[in-house]
């Protein structure tokens, strides 16, 4: 069994050869990790490309969803992305909060905030800002955004109960998030829950449905609503690379299911700094 920081390790290196892969490896793997599917194209990403503020240079096809387009992001808002990569969410949220509002991408991968920046740099943005650092303590003061999205980051955390209360020491009173994430009903086989390829590939670090749900009630936010969910096929050719015929089918028969949820939650309006919920 991997320390936390093992893992946290394993997923930085994992990502920063991630980074240089084209999209197309990355959509027909999981999260752009382990083997390629020659089965499915797109197994994990929804399209961005009819979002405004797309950016084809800042998506790897990493994500399982689309946080930004339920954020509910207005003119003027401050909105953090967690775990940012090249970039992708942020630009569609600046085009979202426009001139007047402010854009803070966060990743602890040296390289995807390089590319990141180079973006950014392109479109002559001036608003949007990224920062290398640890969602588990993000390099960021309390109740300054307000909107956090994420897209299936929090999977790829061992401390996600950690993340939760930053995002929630961070957004200001009102605040609220919206995230994309990997979830789990049932238990994946053992298999696959030990494959490094797995854990970075948005799978095996992806914990139970209600236990996620209940981690973000315990944080203290309320209002908590799917936005949106959808199932998660693997398929048989990157499944053969680590199970055998009779695991698969087992696993295939078994009342384990992968799902993408987008999850939005909000910090209470009377969560006020100094009375001992922020």
């Amino acid at each position: 069994m991997k320390t936390d920081q093992q893992l946290k390790e394993l997923v930085k290196q994992k990502y920063s050869e991630i980074a240089l892969q084209d999209k197309t490896d990355n959509m027909s793997s999981c999260c752009g990790a382990g083997e390629c599917s020659t089965e499915v194209y797109n197994i994990m990403s929804d399209s961005y490309e009819m979002l405004e503020g797309y950016n084809p240079d800042a998506d790897l096809g990493l994500g399982c969803g689309l946080p930004t387009a339920f954020a509910m992001i207005k003119k003027g808002d401050t909105v953090i992305d967690l775990g940012s990569g090249a970039g992708n969410d942020c630009f569609v949220a600046r085009a979202q909060t426009g001139e007047t509002g402010k854009v803070i991408g966060v990743d602890f991968t040296p390289i995807m905030i390089e590319k990141a920046r180079e973006n950014a740099e392109k479109k002559g943005f001036n608003n949007v800002e990224f920062r290398l650092g640890d969602i588990e303590k993000l390099p960021i003061t309390s109740n300054v955004a307000d909107v956090i999205v994420s897209n299936c980051v929090l999977n790829l955390v061992p401390n996600k109960k950690g993340v939760f209360h930053e995002i929630f020491r961070v957004l200001k009173p009102g605040g609220h998030f919206s995230i994309s994430d990997v979830v789990l009903i049932g238990n994946l086989p053992l298999e696959l829950t030990q494959q490094a390829e797995m854990y970075a590939g948005c799978v095996a670090g992806a914990i139970q449905k209600d236990t996620y749900l209940e981690l973000i009630h315990e944080s203290g936010f309320e209002n908590i609503i799917i936005q949106k969910e959808k199932s998660i096929l693997l398929p048989d050719d990157i499944l053969k690379s680590f199970l055998n015929e009779e695991s698969i089918s087992l696993f295939k028969t078994s009342n384990t299911g992968i799902f993408s949820i987008t999850v939005f939650a909000k910090k209470p309006l009377n969560c006020v700094p100094g009375n001992g919920c922020c």
